[in-house]
């Protein structure tokens, strides 16, 4: 670890305060001074800022890293754009705590396997599973692993439940004993550091049941919220359906109807105003926060700043599951390409697939618009390429399905079609930046990497919302992913450039970077001795990001070093 001092910058706090002319003085892992025309210590090395801005560390406030990190440590690319801390545990899905039962610990695998579209066997084999408890799983990061990025984390309320129920866990609700044991697991990571609690009020599986989450009952809620409540600086987090069965606003009422007059922080997450889908939605959600708000709540918005654009491919999705489509899950689900390449020619099963995307789907199910989709990256080129898929089955003169099966044949079972993304409604995207109590740059990185690549997505705040369109001052943006997740999460010690804060900073030039093309890369274990792909993307770049006062992408490369540690809540 070297002693830094980074000159001639222009300072970006994190405070949202305007920028000024400074240099940072790094020592260790801390920032010791900020001041105008520093003098350099004969042990420090010096870094030129000039026509830089220097900002706190990037934020990213929702992603999945829990398992990925074990064979990803370098988590790429989140360095090369600025990133030094990631939070994760969202949506109810978390690595801690597992039951010692090993089927009921693979169910724990499984659901967090086909939510994310992590492949299980990398789980299985390369975690330790040397705990049971949070505070176990603590013990065993912070002596087992080491990172490219800080890392705080949640408690998942569904691991929680098939702890202590087992698999009862997807049927019922808990019992008064039940209740006890997950409140005690909760009190174990809540004094071992975990950010809090997270749920899921959303999703259902590939056989359409409900996670074991949504079948809490009022009265775990309830003692779940008591036990969050003794902890001021931890937070709940929930997810609710504005994508599919709509049930947001539902959910949200009865959440609140439970947290009464407790102080306990909340987070709505999974906000994403895209025309079309949640455009009607949001507006609501957002006046029944203000009236949440005004009754005294602590209720934050979690928010996306990009649509919810990604990529279709039958290796590995839960995509069509999700829509309502099962009978193209199939094709996810099948033991081999063989039995692939037998169903997508199956007269049987094309008819079944028609029918499914007829009369089956949500409502709000992605193959309702086959319009959206783009015939895009072929394995073997044999095209057609970069048209709709639309046009494809009207070139034919079939089906949508039955065209989509037949591109899948004719290009490869490895190739994939793109999703044309819903622009955002910009007015509520302004509002979400702007109100004080929102937490934004989700990416949702590295889930569903054979979709999208949710990393590098916080450039977009500089290059779209501030220099393009005007949405955002370059103080706006840094906030949104610095010191503003900061406040939230309560994490004291980052997100700021300011005497004693850790030395985590992005020193970047706005006229270099930008969010740069995704591209496939072979490197997700597959748990037979070789690898599987997902999408990445090359540097913003950066010119420097340091973790703790480490360098870890400098030289337009990632340095290799892995300072990254668990950060938990101020008490």
């Amino acid at each position: 670890m070297a002693n830094l001092l980074i000159k001639n910058g222009s300072v970006v706090d994190g405070t949202g305060a305007k920028a000024f002319a400074a240099d940072v003085r790094v020592r260790g892992d801390k920032i010791t001074e900020v001041g105008a025309n520093l003098k350099a210590a004969a042990d420090e090395r010096v870094v030129d800022a000039t026509g830089c801005v220097v900002a706190p560390g990037f934020i990213e406030s929702h992603t999945h890293f829990d398992a990925t990190m074990w064979w990803q440590p370098d988590m790429d690319p989140l360095p090369g754009y600025g990133v030094t801390t990631v939070i994760m545990g969202n949506c109810g899905f978390t690595a801690a705590p597992v039951p010692t039962d090993p089927k009921v610990r693979d169910e724990v695998i499984g659901i967090f396997s086909f939510f994310e579209d992590i492949p299980p066997e990398p789980f299985k084999q390369l975690l330790p599973w040397d705990w049971s408890t949070w505070s176990e799983y603590k013990a065993s990061i912070t002596a087992n692993l080491r990172t490219a990025a800080n890392f705080s984390t949640y408690l998942g309320h569904i691991p929680l439940r098939l702890t202590v129920m087992g698999m009862d866990a997807w049927d019922r609700a808990a019992t008064p004993d039940e209740i006890k044991q997950m409140c005690a697991l909760l009190e174990d990571a809540l004094q071992a550091g975990a950010l809090g609690l997270s749920s899921n009020l959303m999703d259902h599986d590939g056989k359409g049941r409900s996670v074991p989450s949504l079948k809490a009952d009022e009265a775990e809620w309830a003692a779940l919220m008591d036990v969050l409540e003794r902890y001021p600086a931890t937070t709940l987090q929930f997810i609710p359906d504005t994508f599919l069965r709509l049930t947001a606003l539902e959910k949200i009422r009865w959440i609140n109807g439970i947290l009464g007059n407790r102080k306990v922080r909340v987070q709505i997450a999974g906000l994403i105003p895209a025309q079309k889908f949640q455009e009607k939605q949001i507006p609501a959600l957002m006046e029944l926060r203000e009236e949440l708000r005004a009754q005294g709540k602590d209720i934050w918005a979690g928010y996306g700043h990009t649509p919810t654009a990604s990529v279709i491919n039958i290796r590995m999705s839960l995509i069509f599951a999700q829509s309502g489509d099962f009978v193209w899950h199939e094709i996810v689900t099948a033991t081999s390409d063989a039995e692939r390449e037998r169903l997508l020619r199956d007269a049987d099963w094309r008819a079944r697939a028609r029918d499914s995307w007829d009369n089956k789907l949500h409502p709000q199910g992605l193959f309702h618009m086959p319009e959206r989709l783009i015939l895009f990256d072929s394995e073997n080129r044999a095209g057609p390429l970069n048209v709709r898929l639309t046009d494809f089955a009207k070139e034919l003169g079939v089906h949508p399905s039955d065209a989509m099966a037949e591109w899948f044949l004719r290009n490869g079972l490895s190739s994939t079609i793109d999703v044309e993304p819903m622009p955002l409604v910009d007015e509520v995207i302004t509002k979400l930046f702007a109100d004080p109590l929102s937490v934004g740059n989700i990416s949702d990185t590295p889930a569903h990497g054979q979709m999208f690549c949710g990393a590098g997505r916080n450039m977009l705040l500089f290059t779209t919302y501030m220099k393009e369109r005007g949405m955002l001052t370059l103080e706006q943006a840094v906030h949104v992913q610095t010191g503003k997740l900061a406040q939230h999460f309560n994490l004291n010690e980052i997100g700021e450039i300011k005497a004693g804060k850790q030395a985590d900073i992005a020193v970047f030039n706005l006229d270099e970077i930008a969010m740069r093309d995704m591209h496939k890369i072979n490197d997700v274990p597959d748990g037979k001795g070789g690898h599987i792909w997902r999408w990445t993307r090359p540097a913003a770049p950066m010119r420097l990001t340091l973790v703790k006062g480490e360098p870890t992408f400098e030289n337009g490369a990632f340095t290799g070093n892995l300072p990254g540690t668990l950060l938990s809540p101020a008490v």
